[in-house]
Parts: C-alpha cells; sequence; structure tokens
C-alpha cells in the first residue's frame, strides 16, 4: 500500500480552506490546467516532494487547534489511494475532512468501476468542493470557492438523499 503522497506544500493552520482550522495538503500534479487557477505550480506531475502519510498524521495530532485537514491541489483524486488511507485515518482521530477538486461529484461517482480509490477517497470525505475553476464565473465573494459553478456538497448527506445536497458551511 503506498504511504507517500506527492504534494506541493503545508499549510500547517489556515482559515481559509474551509471552516475553523484546518492543515491544508496541497497535492501535487493535476490535468485540469484551469486559465487562471492560483495553484499553476500544482499542475506538473513531476514538481513537489514526497511526504509519508504518519508524518502529516502526526502533524494534525501535535495541534490541539485543528478541526480537521482540507486536501486541495493540484488535483487530489490523482492520489486517490494514498488519499484515502490519509482520509480514513484523520477521520478516526475524529477530524473531519474536505476535498477540493477540479471533477464534479456525478463524475467520480460515474468512475467508480475503473478508479475504485475515487471512491474510498469520496467515502471518507465529509465535505466536498467540486468543479474546475471558471474564470469568467470567478466570485471573489465566494466563501471557500472560487467560481459560482464551484459547489460545496455535503457528502454523506447527499449519499444518504440520493441528491445533491449543499453544505452549510
Amino acid at each position: 500500500m503506498c504511504d507517500d503522497i506527492r504534494i506541493a506544500g503545508i499549510v500547517k493552520e489556515s482559515i481559509v480552506d474551509g471552516p475553523g482550522i484546518r492543515l491544508v495538503v496541497f497535492t501535487q500534479g493535476c490535468r485540469h490546467n484551469c486559465l487562471g487557477c492560483h495553484n499553476p505550480h500544482t499542475h506538473s506531475f513531476e514538481g513537489g516532494g514526497l511526504i509519508n502519510i504518519e508524518s502529516i498524521i502526526s502533524m494534525v495530532k501535535e495541534n490541539p487547534l485543528l478541526d480537521g485537514i482540507t486536501l486541495s491541489g493540484g488535483e487530489p483524486f490523482e492520489q486517490a489511494k494514498a488519499l484515502s488511507k490519509l482520509a480514513k485515518s484523520i477521520r478516526e482521530l475524529g477530524y473531519n475532512i474536505i476535498t477540493y477538486t477540479g471533477y464534479t461529484y456525478e463524475f467520480i461517482i460515474s468512475s467508480f468501476s475503473e478508479k475504485p480509490y475515487w471512491e474510498e477517497l469520496l467515502q471518507n470525505t465529509d465535505i466536498l468542493i467540486d468543479g474546475k475553476f471558471e474564470i469568467e464565473k470567478r466570485n471573489l465573494t465566494l466563501k471557500f470557492r472560487g467560481s459560482e459553478n464551484q459547489r460545496i456538497i455535503d457528502v454523506g448527506r447527499t449519499k444518504q438523499e440520493g441528491k445533491i445536497v449543499h453544505a452549510l458551511i
């Protein structure tokens, strides 16, 4: 099982990548290449560096102020195998998980048969912020997202109700 994640960086305490104080893992590698992306340095799959999952778990355990972690990018679903393991371990410690993705919720669930680790990552995500950044829909007043097409989805309630349920965060 893969215990390393290729990251662009980690922010140990953020208040802009989800509610509360969050540890943010910026993954390395993204196929979307959205025009106007605020993290274009994360697009290359060869950039960044490797970090062991246990190192991230230790960072979380060492900070009693954290409310949860945020998986951002790059594109987290490109490293779903390792990130699903990380997310599961962090949730077992009682923290919540937010995952940003350029893919839509519908595309993710339609890909489960070809990409089983996508299902595991989604199952271990509490809030999914989905959709590519679209510069023509950019809105600086939005909370926790950059363009109006992106949604903040309560994954558990969406699965339970069988329809997209927007999270109130």
